[in-house]
């Protein structure tokens, strides 16, 4: 009885994962076509806002890496597919297209499919591997809003050249 228990429980898990990943790369499709594109996308053209907002949302999966027992090396990728989403998606114009593309929380979820060894497999060693990963990732996104907001400064306070 507890076996079925845990069987329903990882899959809702797994569901609840798949579902977050289609919510933020998938949820829409093009219509006369195959393109998908979800929140992100959308979410993502709010300049820094957006792009900050979503890669939150990315962390949840980066964690159920842990969960799954990824290996530290899957999980180094899973964060770099989280920093290249953040960092090519904040750019203007250029990073809005690029977040219509770039699906890092689909790709996460094939790589905990491919490398997972089994619930509650990750150690405390993976646990603070992740949490200085994320430390990292968010260090990088605090360091682009300061970036941010200091051009929009230096714009709003500079005198025309005319």
């Amino acid at each position: 009885m507890a076996d079925s228990v845990q069987q329903r429980k990882q899959v809702e898990i797994d569901r609840s994962l798949d579902q977050l990943a289609f919510y933020l790369d998938g949820l829409f499709r093009v219509p006369g076509t195959t393109w998908r594109f979800g929140l992100d996308g959308i979410i993502g053209l709010v300049p820094s806002v957006g792009d900050t907002l979503t890669s939150i949302a990315s962390f949840y999966i980066l964690f159920a890496g842990v969960r799954y027992g990824v290996p530290k090396i899957t999980l180094l990728r899973m964060a770099m597919n989280i920093a290249i989403d953040y960092l090519l998606g904040s750019i203007p114009v250029v990073g809005d297209a690029f977040d219509f593309v770039w699906k890092s929380n689909q790709m996460n979820m094939d790589l905990i499919r491919e490398r997972a060894t089994g619930r509650d497999a990750g150690k405390a060693s993976d646990y603070a591997f992740v949490f200085g990963l994320v430390g990292g990732l968010i260090v990088l996104l605090l360091g682009s809003i300061v970036v941010s907001g200091l051009i929009i400064w230096w714009v709003l306070t500079s005198r025309p050249l005319l």
